[in-house]
């Protein structure tokens, strides 16, 4: 640290030198003095708490705390993973990990439920998305980071953990024991609902597309006739993941064009990914696909609506998505972990950036809220995300969007509607989708997809 800090006071030496002679000079100056000045800031500061501190600190925890405040004014999604957060993160993309079983995020210093996953301690003890967790184990989660809160919730397989949650519309906080589990994320299941076959793809970790695989054989084999009269793709509350994945995973139901491209800030960064023939795709080539979407689809699973919208594959069905149209790049750092950074963002095959706008679906169906989820059935979105990215069409972005699906199926308005169109029920115009009819991309997104493809094809 002694090193570190002579170097930015040498630094800081140089700048002030540079700069004393004046206006002249000051107009000559290396457009990297400031940044030079706010380093020597930043020892000052360090040198004087590692000094005067009432107690003495952790450096290193000193360290990774401005590292992570560094990434995390970027914007909401990019982050430093201590050594501990990126052995889960890389537990988690596996599908197989130690917890109570739920997406979090940080809000107002208190750990969020973004969605519990299916068949996990926390959805078996009642944890819905949207719930607040405001204490673990005795301990207030107001201060705590939100790695700090992980690491609580995680522990020895079948020991029991308290937590209380606080839940728009309850009176009272919920007091809850739960026993952690092997959280071993099956994420895709399937079955049927009255005789219409109904893939659940729940996250996109890394047996996604495997799963779905089985599933489309499993199903085309027990058809009666052959094929079944249409597929279900259940994508709503889908946090994403694993962009490779989604890119499997829309594959399996096209037989060429693109299916999602990225752009980012330096050319490497930038990519297309096109679909390829194969025998899944040609197996369900005439079966019609309904894709449900909500609130809580997000990421990889925006990138799949997206991609078989803009081919006419699938129609799209339910609510409007998250709207979290970046990629997020997990790069190692050794033995202090890793960073998560936002290195592009993600286009659909015509070129529509869906970043803090989310895919809009074909037919939009609602759910009937009970009265005591209502206030507390919308997730904020990504454009309702402070720091979040600007969108391209930022002004038309909306924070709402409902995540809502009851547990009951007949009580489940966008899969019975789904339901309803493949057995010929009701009809919609937008139902057998029909691929000439897709939405054209303008002259100006031509222009800039050509280049992208020339970008990704050097």
């Amino acid at each position: 640290m002694a090193v570190f800090k002579r170097r930015i006071m040498a630094v800081g030496v140089l700048v002030l030198g540079l700069m004393a002679p004046g206006t002249v000079l000051a107009q000559n100056a290396d457009p990297n003095d400031e940044f030079y000045r706010q380093l020597e800031l930043f020892g000052l500061v360090l040198d004087r708490i590692r000094d005067e501190y009432i107690e003495a600190p952790d450096e290193t925890e000193l360290v990774r705390a401005a590292i992570q405040g560094m990434l995390s004014s970027l914007d909401p999604h990019s982050a430093y993973l201590s050594p501990e957060s990126f052995a889960d993160v890389r537990e988690d993309t596996s599908g197989t990990f130690g917890g109570l079983g739920i997406e979090v995020t940080m809000e107002d210093g208190l750990v969020k439920v973004v969605t519990p996953y299916d068949d996990s301690p926390a959805a078996r003890a009642g944890v819905l998305a949207n719930d607040l967790v405001i204490e673990i184990d005795g301990q207030q989660v107001m201060g705590m980071t939100l790695d700090e809160a992980v690491n609580l919730m995680r522990g020895e397989i079948g020991t029991d953990i308290d937590i209380v949650i606080a839940r728009e519309g309850a009176s009272q906080p919920i007091e809850l024991t739960l026993t952690r589990d092997v959280i071993a994320v099956q994420a895709v299941r399937w079955d049927y609902e009255r005789d219409v076959p109904i893939i659940r793809l729940s996250r996109f970790s890394a047996q996604a597309y495997s799963g779905l695989d089985r599933a489309i054989r499993e199903i085309v084999d027990e058809a009666e006739n052959g094929l079944p009269q249409g597929i279900i793709l259940d994508l709503r509350n889908n946090p994403g993941g694993l962009v490779d994945q989604s890119q499997f995973v829309a594959d399996a139901f096209l037989s060429q064009g693109s299916v999602v491209l990225t752009r980012g800030r330096v050319a490497g960064q930038s990519s297309r990914y096109d679909a390829r023939p194969d025998d899944l795709d040609a197996m369900i080539a005439d079966v019609p696909i309904i894709v449900l979407i909500n609130g809580g689809s997000a990421s990889a699973a925006e990138i799949v609506a997206g991609a078989l919208q803009d081919h006419g594959r699938a129609t799209i069905v339910g609510t409007r998505s998250f709207g979290k149209g970046s990629v997020q790049s997990i790069i190692p750092l050794g033995p202090d972990g890793a960073m998560r950074l936002t290195t592009a963002r993600y286009y659909t095959p015509n070129n529509r950036s869906i970043q803090a706008l989310g895919i809009q679906p074909d037919i939009v169906v609602f759910q009937n809220v009970p009265e005591e989820f209502q206030g507390r059935d919308e997730i904020i979105g990504e454009a309702g995300l402070s720091g979040h990215i600007a969108g391209e069409e930022e002004e038309e972005a909306t924070v709402g969007s409902s995540v809502y699906v009851p547990a009951n199926r007949e009580e489940d308005n966008q899969l019975q509607f789904a339901i309803s169109l493949i057995l010929g029920e009701e009809t919609h115009e937008a139902f057998p989708p029909d691929p000439d009819a897709v939405i054209a991309p303008s002259e100006d997104q031509i222009e800039e997809l050509e280049a992208l493809e020339e970008a990704a094809g050097q």
